[in-house]
């Protein structure tokens, strides 16, 4: 009975045993993801998100290094923050992080995902980008254009030379300029002039505040995009406003589109030139041959991210890069000096101008590194699960990239919160997304302490308080009466 008891016993204990051993090779292994913050349940680390996520975010890389993970709600995200860890999101792996992650913003005013920008990756995705760097922004289309740029600009300084001596609010003159440029070489004419949506006339201003809606709400932190299941409330109210603008904007492009349609109609098909990006979008769509058809909605999106891509950045830069010159005296001198000497003071700087203009050339893309328009870039989404510098990514995990980080990465860069254009003087780092440091994309009435530098955080970061000086002509009259 005793050697039977013991062969149970035994038998009893080895089934426990691989019982025990079957359900540890069932369960999923704890993924070694990258350091980070504890999350709290539900909101997981949204609560260490202050009013300006880039800035939270780059004080949390401080502890936890250049590859970070956090927890937004139900979704990992990871944080790169350094030139290496960003040539490896964006470059040596960009095949699995290559997504856009699914985000109200994207729904409600890009047309269900339709633009550029967060149309997810497959035939749709692939054929946008072959448009925008084979048709709309060829090297060709772009000079062709060059007319329009310099008129633009003629008119702008013709305005600040009547407003010589008097106080003028910078960003409104630039906004206004970029966005005249922009709307004659995609929609054909100043559409500020004579701003439609339907039966409703626009102002300069309405415009302007619909696009700086638009971008603060593809910037937010949406709390139903992180917890999809409390979505339908919209406790922060920004579908219901992403919502309302998209409505506006939808009326003025319809507007738009059928002043297009109607020229368009007015010629035959075989003898129709596209006069604009907007004649060729829809020419396109036009084309049987495409493989994926282009619609209505997918041209508005087109536009729309034209329209505001080609608007909104080139003003934030501008703002921020006069505002570093009027704070550092001795930069602007030797800006001045620059065009004293290449350009001298009997003519215009012209675009085949800027190969000669180094100095001014490092102003902006030191201008880029200290105060990048997209501080954290568009989101991305994995594809599927991998491995980055040792640590597990999930699939669908949020990858953000944190430039405002990079650009102040004391390895990188000698005393990097200090504005010192020379340092790209000797320096052939470029602002197209070659180099992963650098990934951008008169006088004032102020002394240098009186300049208010902080920005308003949303897609891109534009000043809080906008910049207000005084001009003072520095040539002829006749040079501004051209």
């Amino acid at each position: 009975m005793e050697a039977s008891s013991l062969i149970y016993a035994v038998v009893g204990l080895a089934t426990v045993v691989l019982l025990h051993l079957a359900c540890q090779l069932r369960r999923p292994t704890k993924p070694n993801l990258p350091p980070g913050p504890n999350p709290w349940p539900i909101i997981g680390n949204l609560n260490l998100m202050g009013s300006l996520p880039h800035r939270s975010i780059h004080e949390l890389t401080h502890k936890y290094g250049d590859i970070m993970h956090l927890k937004f709600g139900s979704f990992h995200v990871v944080v790169a923050s350094s030139a290496e860890m960003a040539k490896v999101f964006l470059k040596t792996m960009d095949s699995n992080f290559i997504c856009r992650p699914k985000m109200a913003a994207g729904k409600y005013t890009t047309y269900n995902y339709s633009d550029i920008v967060w149309s997810p990756y497959g035939s749709y995705w692939q054929q946008a980008r072959k448009l925008c760097i084979v048709e709309l922004f060829s090297a060709k289309r772009l000079d062709s254009f060059e007319y329009i740029r310099v008129e633009e600009m003629k008119s702008l300084l013709k305005v600040v030379h009547k407003s010589s001596g008097e106080s003028i609010v910078l960003k409104d003159l630039l906004w206004t300029v970029s966005f005249n440029i922009i709307s004659r070489m995609a929609l054909g004419k100043r559409y500020l002039e004579e701003s439609v949506a339907g039966n409703l006339t626009m102002s300069s201003k309405q415009v302007k505040t619909m696009f700086e809606e638009m971008f603060l709400l593809n910037g937010v932190l949406n709390i139903g995009d992180w917890i999809p299941w409390i979505a339908f409330m919209d406790l922060q109210g920004y579908v219901k406003r992403m919502k309302t603008v998209s409505k506006n904007f939808d009326g003025f492009l319809e507007h738009v589109l059928n002043e297009h349609d109607a020229c368009r109609k007015a010629e035959p098909p075989e003898t129709f030139v596209p006069a604009d990006m907007v004649d060729l979008l829809l020419q396109i769509a036009d084309d049987p041959t495409l493989e994926v058809k282009l619609e209505r909605h997918g041209i508005k999106a087109f536009t729309l991210d034209m329209l505001a891509g080609g608007t909104e950045s080139s003003t934030i830069i501008i703002e921020w890069a006069m505002a570093e010159l009027l704070k550092n005296p001795e930069i602007l001198e030797k800006a001045r000096e620059e065009l004293d000497r290449v350009i001298g003071r009997e003519r215009w700087v012209e675009e085949k101008d800027m190969s000669d203009l180094h100095y001014i050339k490092a102003i902006v893309k030191e201008t880029m590194r200290l105060h990048p328009v997209v501080p954290l870039l568009v989101p991305r989404r994995t594809r599927e699960d991998c491995k980055v510098a040792g640590y597990d990514i999930p699939k669908d995990t949020i990858v953000f990239v944190s430039v405002w980080t990079i650009g102040r990465d004391q390895e990188l860069w000698d005393k990097p919160l200090d504005f010192f254009p020379d340092r790209f003087i000797e320096n052939d780092i470029d602002v197209k997304g070659y180099n992963s440091e650098l990934l951008p994309f008169g006088a004032g009435k102020m002394t240098k302490e009186e300049l208010q530098m902080k920005e308003v955080f949303g897609l891109s970061t534009p000043k809080e308080i906008p910049l207000t000086t005084v001009a003072h002509p520095r040539l002829g009259f006749k040079m501004y009466s051209l």
